[in-house]
């Protein structure tokens, strides 16, 4: 375990227990935190360089959001630079903040203490997780400074083809990093919850955030390698010019997209089921009452994880592949939603009737409810064949893809950031600014993407910076709803950032938090104190009963 900061400021790195003036106290402390095997403080760091990123691929969302504000170029003369944009943008998003955010933030500080364990099974390999993410998100950030990137964050032959001027090696060296970085999590995840659950943790017993991640700590382990493969011989190809997805080497660029949704269509459950499983601790703890169908909600997250692996197709209806293959997986598209809907139906069962207590985590969770659903049945409409080949391309994919990611995984990252706040940093946070920031998230959210649907039902095509050129009416109707949509992420913009104001502020002036103020029954918050000890438990936990038996609810709580 990693030293205490009073030890830190004792104790000299050649250990010699003396206190040298020369070298400052914070270097000290800073050292600690950066070769710590605490789980705690490795999830702690993880989120500290997970939010960067976000922030940073937000600033490039609204601007371009203030780009498309008129049918011309405004600031952003050239499509290429708007080109580059929107390919960082996604590209952080995507491999920098939405797939570590849940599992290695706040998966690396809550399984531990919800399976009742002093730490992961292999602390040092999750250490070295962490510091292969930011050599990963280094390689990334190079792309900045040798031309751009503007593949799109797909990375798509033949745009990242040996014929692109764009710093594609160094943008696709540094996913193949992050690939490690992701794999070394999931079998950590994987053994410790095989190995390291306290006795009396059955797995009738476990909470259902460690079934959604570990679930996801498979796909992880089983889909990245074939990533990590596709982009190393994306490498190959443009050091060695060797034919491989390159049509003008003889390369076939439609196996570069089945390799590539293969991995990517399960890199979305790698996203989503992460905060199935902070929505499935959120709804019975903050309704005070028993998850409704527990043991359909743990199979229906092992079925979206291995169906996960099943429909990469529905991504290519229109690259030329057989009718048959796309009926199969357009089949499989709508076999997906069974399993989603039997979560969807389990949560309101369990609101219903519940001693519902309207705080922050609480309104994440019926935003989630809400923006999730829609999310899920826009999907119908990509997954329809017919419907598909006219909406593909459009801004309708962009407002579907955001209304899963974002209304789903990044809702619901933020519903638990606030849920476990107080046992991360022990303050409790400003309540009625929460619920302030949440409205203006939520209303933010859906004036953004909602009008984006409009605009690709339409026929306003994603990736274009100018649109003057349409027929004038189309052109009006393009303003009316781009404009709607940026006031609307400027509105999401200033959510994101009061968010950020109170939460910080708490770690200052915030009251301190007792050892459990949801009144959980989970370990995390019934076993040890707010934040948690060094070594998460004074005693061996013994597990006695499952984390949701709220045997009566309390009404007078309600509201």
């Amino acid at each position: 375990m990693a030293s205490t900061k009073s030890e830190a400021l004792e104790t000299h790195g050649n250990g010699s227990g003396e206190h040298h003036a020369d070298e400052p106290s914070y270097l000290q402390v800073a050292k600690t935190w950066l070769w710590t095997v605490d789980h705690k403080r490795i999830g702690i760091m993880y989120l500290a360089a997970i939010l960067f990123f976000f922030l940073v691929a937000g600033v490039l969302a609204l601007t371009m959001r203030a780009e498309l504000w008129n049918p011309g170029p405004d600031f952003i003369e050239k499509g290429k630079t708007f080109n580059q944009l929107f390919t960082l943008h996604g590209a952080i998003m995507v491999f920098l903040f939405i797939i570590p955010s849940v599992p290695a933030a706040l998966g690396n500080f809550v399984l531990p203490l919800q399976l009742g364990t002093k730490d992961v099974a292999f602390p040092r390999l999750n250490l070295l997780s962490f510091h292969i993410y930011i050599w990963g998100a280094v390689f990334f950030l190079l792309a900045l400074g040798t031309g751009g990137l503007d593949t799109g964050w797909t990375f798509y032959t033949p745009y990242s083809s040996a014929h692109s001027g764009t710093s594609v090696i160094f943008s696709t060296l540094g996913a193949f990093i992050l690939g490690f970085s992701s794999i070394l999590t999931g079998v950590n995840f994987v053994v410790t919850v095989h190995k390291m659950r306290a006795p009396g943790l059955t797995w009738g017993r476990l909470p259902l955030f460690i079934w959604a991640i570990y679930a996801t700590a498979l796909i992880q382990i089983l889909a990245t390698p074939v990533l990590a493969i596709t982009l190393f011989l994306l490498i190959f190809e443009r050091a060695f010019h060797i034919g491989i997805f390159d049509p003008a080497l003889g390369g076939d660029p439609v196996l570069f997209q089945h390799f590539f949704w293969f991995y990517s269509h399960p890199a979305v459950y790698i996203m989503i089921l992460p905060g199935f499983g902070i929505i499935n601790e959120m709804v019975t703890v903050h309704s005070k009452k028993n998850i409704f169908g527990y043991a359909l909600i743990v199979a229906s997250t092992v079925a979206i994880a291995a169906i996960s692996f099943l429909v990469w197709g529905h991504h290519m209806f229109v690259s030329g592949q057989s009718h048959l293959a796309s009926l199969v997986f357009s089949f499989l598209t709508f076999g997906v939603a069974i399993p989603t809907a039997i979560k969807v139906f389990s949560w309101v069962a369990t609101l219903y009737k519940g001693s519902i207590r309207y705080n922050t985590p609480m309104c994440y969770t019926l935003a989630f409810l809400f923006l999730f659903t829609i999310g899920g049945l826009t999907g119908l409409h990509l997954g329809t064949l017919a419907t598909d080949v006219h909406l593909h391309d459009t801004y309708f994919v962009v407002a579907h893809f955001h209304y899963v990611m974002m209304g789903g995984t990044i809702i619901a990252f933020l519903g638990g950031l606030h849920h476990w706040w107080p046992k991360m940093f022990g303050k409790m946070y400003n309540e009625t600014l929460g619920r302030i920031a949440c409205l203006l998230v939520f209303v933010g959210f859906n004036l953004t993407f909602f009008s984006q649907f409009i605009l690709g039902s339409l026929g306003m095509p994603r990736r274009y910076h100018t649109y003057h050129k349409f027929s004038e009416s189309l052109r009006e109707s393009f303003t009316f709803w781009h404009r709607s949509s940026t006031v609307g992420s400027f509105i999401l913009g200033l959510g994101l950032f009061l968010t950020a104001g109170y939460l910080l502020h708490s770690l200052f002036k915030g009251k301190p938090a007792p050892a459990n103020p949801w009144g959980a029954k989970s370990l995390e918050w019934t076993e040890t104190t707010s934040p948690p000890i060094e070594h998460n438990f004074h005693d061996v936990v013994v597990v006695t009963h499952g984390p949701y038996d709220f045997d009566e609810i309390d009404h007078s709580q309600k509201g």
